[in-house]
Formats: structure tokens, C-alpha cells, sequence
């Protein structure tokens, strides 16, 4: 007890020191819950995505032996929703889901994965959706927890992966029985036969990211260690003709962690991107080093203040569990800050039990405080997958949190000072998206640099506007290396605006 009342203490004091909160109001939603046995301890996720064409995003929530449901966005000043599932998508089994644009007809469609086969649904118009006559996607019976997808040079269609966690139908399991992380590549106009990425270190969270700059995407597996129990690590496939694992060799450095999330961004400003992977216990944050010219990413969690290993408060002092984790500037000051969903995997006696959710702000100097007490978004529940997007169109960042066994949570963020930008960001068919494009934005002699990608998180995936905190700047300029490596010019814009950037 007192160990915990010091570390609330000094967690306080640091908050009130060096950074101003966000403000977040709770908003009143229809009511959701993800459910289920053990195959749904884990998942949990949602798609975040604009399926009616009025730039108000959705939310499609999973709902593990509930149904899933699509929550329609009425937001105006105010946010709110209304529950409206079509049957195509009120569906048990789904751990999560994320949006992507497969055909490149200007309408979102969904990946949606679940203790079960997996699906591709075709987006309509008025959020309607239905199966892809023509893709050949079939997926087999898996419990599936991840999820990814990149175009690869030359295809009409994505590149998709989806990864496994406990294969359960090995009577040997469930330890050490992972399954494989299973990719779809285009065969022409159709996806082809299923290529089974092993080994499989149970994996929960999937991201295809041009870390070299290179011009292609190679697929990065965060793989829970509970499961695998020894032997294997994070992973880095190489995405050439026949993938291969990174190693030693390559510059790759062995890790192992309960691994749940990732989280990509360019923090340090050289615009590579770094990452930001959840954990049981440590969160860890690793910053991207160019000097060995291979995938070489060092720690540096204690030292940039992201660990959010124990909670924050309350007087559960025990190892905190980490699930979806991402960046945005929720209080546009132009630092990118870091939100993390937490929760028992149920009732693990080592693991707390009440463990709030994080909000870690960045500072001037580049280290992170913690408010989400303050902000008002600590929520207790067994959280599991989550979003930042901008559900009323006012260019802050609001929050989404799926909770295991609780209700869904919505919080809007309320405007202060700090401008913003956000960009709509399309090119001709196919990847309508610009999925694997690089938006950099300047301002005061500082570039942020944006990686536009499909996948990361815990179950949980965004698309639509990007968007950009400025803080005070009052002019920026902006520009877009496309998926090709075509650099469009340089153009000047104002602030707190949406901005258009086709190609």
C-alpha cells in the first residue's frame, strides 16, 4: 500500500509539471459487449471507418459470442450513434475487424477476423455489405487475432495477412501449439492459395510497414510468449518472392515479449518509422537506428518514460497488461502522443486486476507523462481494442475502447488551443488509399512524417482522414511520396482545415 500511494504521488506531481491535459467527456452509447470463453480472453477489436460517404466515421465493433454491431455516426457538434447492423455483419466469432479498400471502388470494405472462418466483405452504398464474387478468398478455421495488408509493386489486389494464435485443434495444446500467420497474395484478378508463414509464435497483432524506405512493405508479428513459451520472438518477414525471416545477420535484434499491439511512428524526426509494442508488464518503445542499414530497432522505453508497466492508480501494484496501442496528438500541440488500452487477460493472479487505461503525453523535450487520469479516460474495465479518429469533424481526437465483459466506451475530446490539419488522401485504382504512401508535413523547420498503412493495433483498424496536430503554427507546407516513390512538390496550406491530395 504504501509503495503504491508513493508511485501515485510522484505520477501526479510529474503530470501537473510538465504537460497540460486533454480534456475527454464520457458519451452516452447504445449498448455493446465483447464476450466469450477463453478463445475471446484475447481480441475484442473494432473498425473505425466511413461506410456512408457523409466523413463521419462508423464504428463495427466485435463482439465475441455476441453479436458484432455497426454503430452509425449522427455526430454534430456533439457525438452520437445509432445502432444499425445489416446481417451481413451481425456475426459471433469476431475478435475484430479492419477497413481497407480491396477493389478500389470508392467504397470501404472489411477484413474481419474470427474464432472461426475469416471474411472479406465488399463494401455497398449505405453501409451495406456482401461477399466478394471474384477474390477466391477462402479462409480456413482459425483462431485469428491479427491482421494486415499491403499492395504489393505491380498488384491490382492487396496482399493480405492474417495471423493465428492457439491452434485449436492440436489435442497437445495449447502450449507451443501456434499456429501460422497466413498470407493471401494476388494471383492476377483473384487471390491465390493460402502461404502459411511459419514458424507461428502466436501472434495478436500484424503491421506491413516500409521501414527501409525501400518502396516495399515487409511484415512485422508481435507474438504473445505465453503461448509459445520458448524458442520464439518477435518477427520480421522479408516480403520477396518466397518470404523469409530477418535474422542476426540482418541487423534484426532477438526479442521476446507477451506481445499484444503495435504501434507505429516516426517520433525522432529522421522519418523512419519506430514502434511502440504492448506487453504484459513493460511497454516497450524502440526507436528505429539507420546506421546499421537493416532492421535494427534499439529500446528505449525508460528512457523516453513509456514503460506504463504497473498502473497509475488505484493501489493494484502488480504488472500491468498492455493490448492496443496507438500514436495521435490528442491535444495538437504537434507531439504525437501514445494511447494504451489495459486489462486482465481474465484472472491472472500475477497480472492486476484493475488496471487503467494510459494516455502518454509527449513533451517538448521528447519525454511522455501520463494523463489519462486527468484526461478522464482511465477506464478500470478489461479493455482490449481501441481507436483515436475524429468521430464529429472537429479536428480532435476522440476515443473509442472496447472493454471484455463491459460496455463499449466512446470519449470526446474537447477543444482547446492547438491547430490541426487533416488530409484526404486517394490515387487512381487500384489502392485507391495510397495504402504504403509517406505524408510529410512542415512547420517551423520540423517534418512529421506519416506512414499511411493498413493493420497494427490490438483487432482494431482506422481509415480514413490523417490527421496532423500543428500547435501554433499558423502556415505549414505539405507533400506526399507516393507508393512508387514519386515525390509530389511541395504546396503551402492553412491550418485547421481539411486538405484534398489526389493524384
Amino acid at each position: 500500500m504504501r509503495t503504491s500511494l508513493a508511485f501515485l504521488l510522484i505520477t501526479a506531481t510529474t503530470v501537473s509539471a510538465d504537460v497540460l491535459s486533454p480534456q475527454f467527456l464520457g458519451v452516452d452509447v447504445p449498448p455493446h459487449v465483447y464476450d466469450g470463453g477463453w478463445e475471446h480472453f484475447v481480441g475484442g477489436g473494432l473498425a473505425v471507418f466511413d461506410c456512408n460517404g457523409d466523413n463521419r466515421p462508423e464504428l463495427y465493433a466485435a463482439g465475441g459470442s455476441n453479436p458484432a454491431q455497426l454503430f452509425v455516426n449522427l455526430s454534430k457538434a456533439d457525438i452520437r450513434f445509432q445502432a444499425n447492423t445489416p446481417s451481413a455483419l451481425s456475426l459471433t466469432g469476431v475478435t475484430g475487424a479492419y477497413p481497407l479498400d480491396v477493389d478500389g471502388d470508392g467504397q470501404l470494405d472489411l477484413a474481419i477476423l474470427r474464432v472461426g472462418p475469416d471474411l472479406l466483405l465488399r463494401g455497398g452504398p449505405d453501409c451495406t455489405f456482401a461477399p466478394f464474387p471474384t477474390l477466391n478468398f477462402n479462409s480456413e478455421d482459425h483462431w485469428t487475432t491479427g491482421f494486415s495488408a499491403t499492395w504489393e509493386s505491380g498488384q491490382a489486389l492487396p496482399t493480405l495477412a492474417f495471423g493465428t494464435y492457439v491452434d485449436r485443434s492440436d489435442p497437445d495444446g495449447p502450449f507451443e501449439t501456434c499456429g501460422p500467420t497466413v498470407l493471401y497474395r494476388p494471383d492476377g484478378e483473384a487471390h491465390g492459395a493460402p502461404v502459411y508463414l511459419e514458424p507461428g509464435h502466436c501472434s495478436l497483432s500484424l503491421l506491413f510497414s516500409d521501414w527501409a524506405r525501400s518502396g516495399r512493405a515487409d511484415l512485422r508479428v508481435s507474438n504473445d510468449r505465453h503461448y509459445y513459451v520458448r524458442d520464439g520472438q518477435e518477427q520480421l518477414w522479408a516480403m520477396e518472392d518466397t518470404p523469409r525471416l530477418y535474422g542476426q545477420a540482418d541487423g534484426w535484434l532477438p526479442y521476446s515479449i507477451w506481445g499484444m499491439g503495435i504501434a507505429s511512428r516516426d517520433l525522432t524526426g529522421d522519418g523512419f518509422p519506430d514502434v511502440y509494442l504492448t506487453s504484459m508488464g513493460d511497454q516497450k518503445f524502440q526507436t528505429f537506428d539507420p546506421s546499421t542499414a537493416g532492421p535494427t530497432w534499439r529500446d528505449a522505453t525508460y528512457d523516453r518514460g513509456t514503460t506504463a508497466h504497473r498502473p497509475h492508480i488505484g493501489e493494484d501494484g502488480r504488472p500491468s497488461t498492455g493490448w492496443h496501442a496507438q500514436f495521435g496528438d490528442v491535444n495538437n500541440d504537434g507531439l504525437d502522443d501514445i494511447f494504451v488500452t489495459k486489462g486482465n487477460v481474465e484472472q491472472m493472479p500475477d497480472a492486476a486486476q484493475t488496471d487503467p487505461n494510459n494516455l502518454l503525453m509527449q513533451n517538448d523535450n521528447g519525454q511522455f507523462v501520463e494523463t489519462a487520469s486527468d484526461a478522464g479516460v482511465a477506464s478500470m474495465q478489461k479493455s482490449r481494442g481501441g481507436a483515436l479518429a475524429d468521430l464529429n469533424g472537429d479536428g480532435w481526437l476522440d476515443m473509442v475502447v472496447v472493454n471484455r465483459g463491459s460496455p463499449l466506451e466512446v470519449f470526446q475530446n474537447t477543444p482547446h488551443d492547438g491547430n490541426w490539419l487533416m488530409v484526404d488522401l486517394s490515387q487512381s485504382q487500384p489502392n485507391r488509399l495510397a495504402i504504403g504512401s509517406f505524408i510529410e508535413v512542415k512547420m517551423d523547420g520540423k517534418v512529421q512524417t506519416r506512414e499511411v498503412t493498413v493493420g497494427g493495433g490490438h483487432a482494431s483498424g482506422v481509415a480514413g482522414f490523417h490527421h496532423f496536430g500543428l500547435g501554433d503554427a499558423e502556415s505549414l507546407q505539405i507533400r506526399v511520396i507516393w507508393p512508387d516513390g514519386k515525390a509530389s512538390d511541395w504546396q503551402t496550406a492553412n491550418p485547421n482545415q481539411v486538405i484534398r491530395l489526389s493524384r
